[in-house]
C-alpha cells in the first residue's frame, strides 16, 4: 500500500543537541555520547520542558503543572527530580553547567543547544508545514495543512482561521507546535476564510461538517483523535456522530453545543443575544476597530494590548467583512445538544473557568449530554489560552494524558 504523503518518513522532528547529549522528543530518547540513558519520564518531560523554554527562567509552578499536571506533589519532588536530570546529563547542583537554579523562583537551561531534524540537518526551531487543497462536492476549495509526526490529530476549524498566518501568529503559534510536539497535526480553514475559497454562496452549519469530512478523506485517516475548539467543537460532535467508527476520541476546548440565540431561554437573554449580533454586524459592515477591539477582549481579556492587536490583525486578514457578518449568523443558532448524547467516544472537556466568550456554563452541559466524558476546569479567564500563562502547560499536560 502507498504511504501517504503526510505521513513521516525517517525520524523527523527536532533533535535537541548540546555538550555530548542529545533529545529526541519523539522518540523519548536521551543519548549521551551516543548511547542511551534510561530516566524516568518525569525527568524527561523535565528535560524537555526546560529545553524548550530556555530563553527564560521557568517558574516552580510551571514546571509542576507541565511534568504532573493538576495532581498535588511537594516541591521536594521537583527538587529530586531536578538532581537526577543533572546527573543524567553530566550536570550536578554545584556547577550548574546546563541547569541553573534561580533561587525562590525555578531553573532555566543555561547550556548552548542546537537544534536538529534527527539526521543531522539543522533546522529553525519550528516543525514545518505542508498545504495543500482538496475540492469539495459543490466545486468549494478547502485548504488544509498537515505538519508534525507520530499518530494522527485532527483540529476542525474555529473562528476566521488562516492556515498561513497563524503559523508565527503570537495568537496561535503556540498551539500549533504544542498539538504537534507528539502528533501528525491535520487542520484546515473552513470554507469562507483563510486560504479556503471565500466566495462559497450561504453558509451552513452542515457545510462544516462536510469539510471536516472531506479533509479527513484527503489525508487518508482511517481512525484518529478529533480536537474542537470555540464552535469547531459543534462541528467535531456532528462528526464524531456521524462517523463514530473513524473517532476514537473527542477533545472539547473553550466549547458550545448551543450558540447565542440557541440558547437564549429569557427575553434578558434574548436581548443580549441580538445585542452581540448586532454589535457584529456593524462593527464589520462600517469596518470599525471598535467592534474588534472589544472582540479581541472578549477572546483574550488578560492578554497584553500586542496580543490584542495581533488578534485584530488576524482577524481582518482572514475574511472578508460579508462572510463575517454571516458567520456569526450561523454560530449564534448553533444547536448540536441533540447529537451530544451520540458521541461514542471517550471524551475530555477543558473550559476556561473565568471565560468570558464562552461561559463555563456550556462546558458543564455538553459534559451532562456527552455520555463518556470527563470536564476540566482550567486556571484562566482567556477563551484562547496564551503562551506564557500557567494554563497553557496545564491544557497540553490533560490533553497528552488522555490521548496516550
Amino acid at each position: 500500500m502507498e504511504i501517504p504523503w503526510w505521513r513521516p518518513h525517517g525520524r523527523g522532528g527536532a533533535v535537541y543537541v548540546f555538550e555530548d547529549c542529545e533529545v529526541d522528543p519523539r522518540r523519548f530518547e536521551l543519548r549521551r555520547r551516543g548511547e542511551p540513558v534510561h530516566v524516568e519520564p518525569q525527568v524527561f518531560a523535565l528535560l524537555t520542558h526546560l529545553i524548550r523554554h530556555r530563553d527564560r527562567v521557568v517558574g516552580k509552578t510551571e514546571l509542576l503543572d507541565a511534568v504532573w499536571g493538576y495532581r498535588h506533589v511537594s516541591e521536594s519532588a521537583l527538587t529530586s527530580r531536578v538532581k537526577a536530570l543533572r546527573r543524567a546529563i553530566g550536570d550536578s547542583g554545584g556547577t550548574q553547567r546546563m541547569v541553573a537554579t534561580v533561587h525562590g523562583v525555578g531553573y532555566r537551561f543555561v547550556a548552548d543547544v542546537r537544534e536538529s531534524d534527527g539526521d543531522g540537518l539543522a533546522v529553525g526551531g519550528r516543525i514545518p508545514q505542508r498545504i495543500r487543497y482538496c475540492r469539495s462536492a459543490d466545486g468549494v476549495r478547502v485548504a488544509y495543512a498537515v505538519s508534525g509526526s507520530g499518530p494522527p490529530l485532527v483540529k476542525a476549524a474555529n473562528w476566521l482561521t488562516h492556515l498561513d498566518l497563524e503559523w508565527t501568529s503570537p495568537i496561535w503559534a503556540h498551539w500549533l507546535d504544542g498539538l504537534a510536539r507528539r502528533h501528525t497535526l491535520v487542520r484546515y480553514d473552513e470554507r469562507g476564510c483563510g486560504l479556503s475559497d471565500w466566495d462559497t454562496g450561504e453558509f451552513r452549519f452542515e457545510d462544516w461538517v462536510d469539510d471536516l469530512e472531506l479533509v479527513t478523506d484527503a489525508v487518508e485517516l482511517e481512525r484518529f483523535p478529533l480536537l474542537g475548539v470555540s464552535q469547531g467543537g459543534a462541528v467535531a460532535i456532528a462528526y464524531a456522530v456521524r462517523h463514530p467508527e473513524r473517532v476514537s476520541r473527542l477533545v472539547l476546548a473553550g466549547a458550545y453545543g448551543r450558540g447565542r440565540f440557541a440558547r437564549a431561554a429569557t427575553p434578558e437573554e434574548k436581548e443580549e443575544a441580538e445585542l452581540d449580533r448586532s454589535l457584529g454586524r456593524i462593527g464589520w459592515r462600517h469596518d470599525d476597530p471598535t467592534f474588534r477591539q472589544v472582540f479581541a477582549s472578549q477572546f483574550l481579556p488578560d492578554g497584553t494590548r500586542e496580543l490584542w492587536d495581533a488578534f485584530n490583525d488576524l482577524q481582518r486578514a482572514t475574511t472578508s467583512i460579508g462572510n463575517v457578518v454571516r458567520f456569526l449568523d450561523v454560530f449564534a443558532h448553533i444547536d448540536v445538544s441533540r447529537l451530544a448524547p451520540k458521541v461514542a467516544c471517550p471524551t475530555l472537556i477543558l473550559h476556561s473557568r473565568g471565560d468570558l466568550r464562552v461561559p463555563k456554563a456550556q462546558a458543564q452541559e455538553l459534559a451532562a449530554l456527552i455520555p463518556d466524558s470527563r470536564l476540566c476546569f482550567l486556571d484562566s479567564r482567556n477563551h484562547i489560552l496564551t503562551r506564557d500563562e500557567p494554563a497553557w502547560p496545564a491544557f497540553l499536560a490533560e490533553l497528552d494524558g488522555f490521548l496516550a
